[in-house]
Parts: structure tokens; sequence; C-alpha cells
């Protein structure tokens, strides 16, 4: 049977995750999803691993539903078509907030196409590198559905404003990488053969930060998008910083090592 997810260690405190059915484009097949599901809960729970790097096999991240086989999904006996169809969906929301709520830094590699669901995936990353042939598309409105799925009327309209996010969804055309870029979508873009090597630099970078500092960074940014207001979201945002500042050494190990002309060594 083949692996279609796979987890490797590629640098220290660095985990790779691969989508890897690279025939159907990464398509979110149950037997893809299932087991990403579970990679996930692994990778997140792995006090070895600092920063995630999210990626696909192949010329594709991400393609969304597989239309032609969507493979099996456990446990529908007894079940009409309209519930298993939301169970089918609860599947799939419960990996996008599974990506959302690691508590590692994920980065999205984003190698190719990110379609419907691939799209949706991308933007539970928390930071996105995107290789020259990527691209995007909301396709549901293209198949006579909505282009609402997986959360991304949620979260499309806070990374790249609300009137590109509707003018995209509704017109279920293609954003390549050069306009993601440009209006946001993507931190960067890099030739597909630097793109790992890029996120992998980047992961360095972070995990030379103290593992609180980065952890509650994550958490803030995140519930900034639900904040009811700039003083609610500023009250939150004081109890991280005074968390970490009086319960740990790390800023005395900044100010010791800044001296010492030495990369500090946080311990929290």
């Amino acid at each position: 049977m083949a692996e279609y997810v796979l987890v490797d260690k590629p640098r220290p405190h660095v985990t790779l995750i691969t989508l890897n059915r690279p025939e159907r484009m990464n398509a979110m097949a149950f037997e893809v999803m299932l087991p990403f599901r579970d990679a996930i809960a692994q990778v997140r729970d792995d006090n070895d691993t600092r920063v995630v790097v999210l990626t696909g096999a192949g010329d594709g991240f991400c393609s969304g539903a597989d239309m032609e086989n969507p493979g099996t999904m456990p446990n529908i006996d007894g079940l009409t078509r309209p519930i298993i169809g939301q169970r089918a969906l609860g599947i799939l929301h419960e990996v996008i907030i599974a990506v959302r709520d690691m508590h590692q830094p994920v980065i999205g590699a984003i190698n190719g196409a990110a379609i419907g669901g691939g799209f949706c995936l991308s933007l539970a990353t928390d930071i996105r590198i995107a290789a020259e042939e990527a691209y995007f598309r909301a396709a549901g409105i293209n198949n006579g559905l909505t282009s609402t799925e997986l959360g991304i009327s949620y979260l499309l309209p806070r990374a790249i404003g609300a009137s590109r996010a509707f003018e995209i969804m509704l017109s279920g055309r293609d954003v390549d990488a050069v306009e993601a870029d440009r209006i946001g979508l993507v931190s960067r873009v890099v030739p597909r053969s630097d793109l790992l090597e890029a996120c992998y630099e980047l992961a360095a970078r972070i995990i030379g930060f103290s593992r609180m500092g980065v952890e509650f960074t994550k958490r803030m940014l995140w519930s900034s998008l639900d904040a009811g207001s700039l003083h609610s979201q500023m009250d939150h945002e004081t109890h991280a910083q005074l968390y970490v500042r009086l319960t740990t050494e790390n800023f005395e190990e900044a100010m010791r090592a800044r001296k010492e002309g030495r990369p500090p060594v946080y311990l929290d």
C-alpha cells in the first residue's frame, strides 16, 4: 500500500510533512487526509520539533477534493448520504484546525497548484513560501458550488483584504505566484529548486529564538484575527509578554549574550 503522507527530519528540530500522492496532485482523498491528520497530531506532540514544513510531492501542493477517487470513509455503516457528507467535511475541518493549532510554526512550501481545499489548507499554515510554478484557485464556484469551504471565507479576507478575496473567490480565476507575492498571500517566491532550502533557512532562524517566545507569538498573531477590539488584544499581548518575562530568564540571557557577542541560549 502506498505511503501517502511522509514525515521526515531534514534538519535539526525541523519536521517536513509531505503529501505524497503526486499522480493525483495530492488530492484530499480519505487515504491521504486520515493519515495526514494523524501525522499532524504526532508531530504536534513531538517536543523535538520546533518548526514544521508542509509541502506536496510532485507538481502540486494539494488539488482539493478528489473527484474521481475520494477513497473510503470509515465508520459510515447505517448513515444516510447527507450525514456521510457532513462527516466527510468534518474530517477535513479537523485537518485545517489541526494545522492552525499546532504548537509549532508551520511553513507552507507551496510547490505547485493549491486548488479548492488545497487553497484552504495553504491558508491554515502560518507562513507561505511559493515556488515560481505555484498558483492558487478557489475552485468551488467553477464546479457549480460555492467557493466557501474549509474556512477559506474566514482566512482569505484576513490574509489579503476583503475586496481582493471577494474578487478571487467570485471569479474562480487562478492567482499565480507573482500576484500572490504582490498581494501578500505568500511571503516570497523562489525557484522551485530552492523552495525547501528557503523554508529550512527560515526555520533555522525561528529555532534560534526561545520556544516560549515563538509559540506565544504564533498564538497572539492568530488570536488577533478574532480580537473584538484593540484594547482586548493588547491585554492578551501584555499577559503573554509578562508571563515570559517574569517566569523565565530569557531576557537576562539575551542581554548577557549581546554583551558577550554570542548567540543566546534560551532555557525558557
